[in-house]
């Protein structure tokens, strides 16, 4: 008990040292550090405490300073506790009666006459006990005196040591804890919450990996029976499987070598390809469509489809998620169109269409110096933190731009512009290691559908040192607009998704477009890479999410249908997205219902979904390094959910 407190006394200081030193207080720090050196309360070390007094004090009749710690003992023992200020006034005038008498052994009678000039007026006041006392430095032999024979006695002595050390250990231990040292309690409570959690998510990993194995053997049963009625049925059908079986691997050999030339597939490409047979052109729902070839690949408007390696959840019976803390923030008065963590999870950065922007916490041992309001005068459509540090928050607005908030400083250290053209920044992404971010802005479309309304694609790179365009990526002539993009690990291939449903990828290094493929038949909302890079995802408007192969490009390996959750008859805007934890284990989407979706990817689980809102749930996002996702609602609010 004694070393924590200790450790936390040290910390406080040193969060006092910063803070002077911080608001360019010198002179204070001078001070502090003085008073640190004398550190007359030796910490509330109470064997320390005693060393000082018998050990140094007494013995070398440094009367002014045992004086003063005495009084300090009195400043750390509130009024209204008067047993304690009592008993403390009697130790504190046994040990000034030991004082005298350590002098008077000593033969040092100047010492004990010193000692009454200074502090004779305040005795006398305190009472006639100190009377006899004045008369000390005369008598021949005070040690013999009836009156003051017990204070020359080794047991009195004892007494006095015993009782002042039970006094001050009581004393201290019910002494308030200044606030500034609960900090670094509350600081180590949290750290060891937080490994406890740690070890019980490690746990709950290894339950769940157990039951998905059971889910997947029993699927796998299941799957078998139904396969077994296919084999019956396409026996009857031989000679039309045979020539679909042909013109699918045709198709396929097609696709492969277009992918692998790095060049970017058009869709009516692929949309010649499929027209060969209505079985396989691309349903109405949206889904890559199946047929009973013997290969199980086949060829859609979306690329290559395995049925051996996808699958294709439906709209299965929702399970409710089991949450372990959720907190609320209610600082927001109009709907919320972004909310993201910050590079370290500690921040939170949440934007709403009246143009404004918040920086808040939900950790209350967080510090909220860096909680702000922001004002940007137009709505808000994108938000970035800075991947390396907590400093700077990036803000994309509809009326072409991009204010970088410094969240130190508290205030605008830059604010850029996408020109006239291009005035709707649907999305900013910064790059992991590079100091550099690439904005994706929109002009201004003509037409009634989703796809033309935002108009013409424009990506810039920006140097985050000078603040100025570097470079701006080809998109070809006329490109539709950019929605979303997302870098991979090192910051060297950047994918932008667009509204025509096409993904774009580019290397970074060198400013180009190395390869792309059609994804949707509709306006890709969302993108973001898979956990281990080896995959990355894609959100239609239409609800659906395909997760597409980068090892055999093109493939999908896992689909989920979310279109009852994201209708684009419904959507106002259609600016769903998506986002994954820091496993890569759970996606969770945007709803335009009250709940959202959250998959297990690659799973054959059915799907949880969130606590409700009283709106649709309108922005997503997962904490960086823990089981913590962000919700934005219609309903002006945004939460934070740690989850089991």
């Amino acid at each position: 008990m004694l070393k924590e407190k200790m450790e936390n006394m040290h910390y406080a200081e040193e969060l006092v040292r910063e803070f002077l030193v911080f608001r360019g207080f010198t002179s204070t720090l001078q001070a502090f550090e003085m008073e640190l050196n004398m550190d007359v309360g030796k910490g509330f070390q109470v064997d320390k405490i005693l060393d000082l007094i018998f050990s140094k004090y007494i013995p070398k009749f440094e009367a002014e300073k045992l004086v003063g710690l005495l009084s300090f003992f009195k400043q750390c023992i509130s009024s209204s506790e008067t047993v304690f200020y009592a008993t403390l006034s009697k130790l504190e005038a046994s040990t000034l009666r030991y004082y005298i008498v350590h002098a008077v052994r000593s033969g040092r009678n100047d010492k004990v006459k010193e000692f009454f000039d200074m502090l004779g007026d305040d005795l006398q006041q305190k009472g006639d006990d100190w009377t006899p006392w004045f008369a000390m430095p005369y008598l021949k032999n005070p040690a013999l005196d009836p009156q003051f024979r017990i204070y020359f006695s080794k047991d009195w002595l004892d007494a006095l040591h015993l009782s002042l050390r039970n006094f001050l250990s009581q004393m201290f231990s019910g002494t308030r804890i200044p606030a500034l040292m609960k900090i670094s309690t509350e600081k180590n409570t949290i750290n060891r919450l937080r490994k406890d959690i740690k070890q019980l998510n490690l746990k709950l990993s290894q339950l769940q990996a157990v039951l998905e194995e059971r889910e997947a053997q029993l699927h796998q049963l299941r799957r078998g029976t139904v396969l077994m009625g296919q084999e019956d049925n396409s026996v009857q059908s031989a000679s039309v499987v045979s020539e679909e079986a042909s013109l699918s691997t045709t198709s396929k050999s097609e696709l492969e070598t277009g992918f692998k030339s790095h060049e970017v597939v058009g869709c009516s490409d692929l949309s010649n390809t499929t027209a060969y047979n209505a079985d396989h052109a691309p349903s109405s729902s949206g889904n890559p469509p199946v047929s009973n070839d013997h290969n199980g690949i086949h060829v859609s408007k979306y690329g290559l489809y395995s049925e051996k390696s996808a699958v294709v959840l439906g709209e299965e019976k929702f399970s409710e998620v089991k949450v372990q803390f959720q907190e609320t923030f209610l600082g927001h008065t109009s709907p919320i169109s972004r909310s993201r963590f910050s590079a370290s999870g500690d921040n939170i950065a949440s934007a709403s269409t009246d143009g404004t922007v918040r920086i808040w916490t939900y950790d209350s041992s967080t510090p909220g110096s860096r909680n702000a309001t922001i004002y940007c005068g137009a709505e808000i459509l994108s938000l970035d933190w800075d991947c390396k540090s907590d400093r700077l928050l990036l803000i994309g607005t509809a009326e072409g731009g991009i204010k970088a908030w410094n969240v130190d400083a508290k205030r605008v250290v830059c604010d850029l512009s996408t020109g006239q053209t291009f005035r709707r920044v649907l999305d900013i992404k910064c790059s992991p290691v590079e100091p550099i971010f690439v904005s994706a802005a929109a002009s201004e479309g003509d037409e009634t559908t989703y796809a033309n309304t935002m108009g013409y694609a424009s990506l810039i790179v920006w140097n985050m040192k000078t603040w100025k365009p570097v470079t701006v990526l080809p998109l070809g002539e006329d490109p539709p607009a950019i929605t979303s993009m997302c870098f991979n690990h090192n910051g060297k291939i950047l994918a932008a998704a667009a509204v025509d449903g096409m993904i774009h990828m580019f290397d970074m290094s060198a400013g180009l477009q190395i390869t792309g493929w059609p994804a949707h038949d509709c306006p890709i909302s969302s993108i973001l890479f898979g956990h281990d890079e080896t995959s990355i995802f894609t959100l239609g408007s239409d609800g659906k999410v395909f997760e597409w192969s980068l090892q055999n490009q093109g493939r999908v390996v896992w689909s989920a249908d979310c279109s009852r959750f994201c209708n684009p008859d419904t959507s106002k805007h259609c600016r769903h997205e998506m986002a994954l934890d820091c496993t890569g284990k759970r996606l969770l989407v945007t709803s335009d219902l009250v709940r959202s979706p959250m998959y297990q990817v690659g799973g054959l689980a059915n799907g949880l979904k969130t606590l409700p809102h009283s709106a649709a749930v309108t922005t997503v996002d997962w904490h960086p390094t823990l089981p913590i996702y962000l919700t934005g609602s219609g309903d002006n609010s945004v939460r934070v959910t740690s989850i089991l």
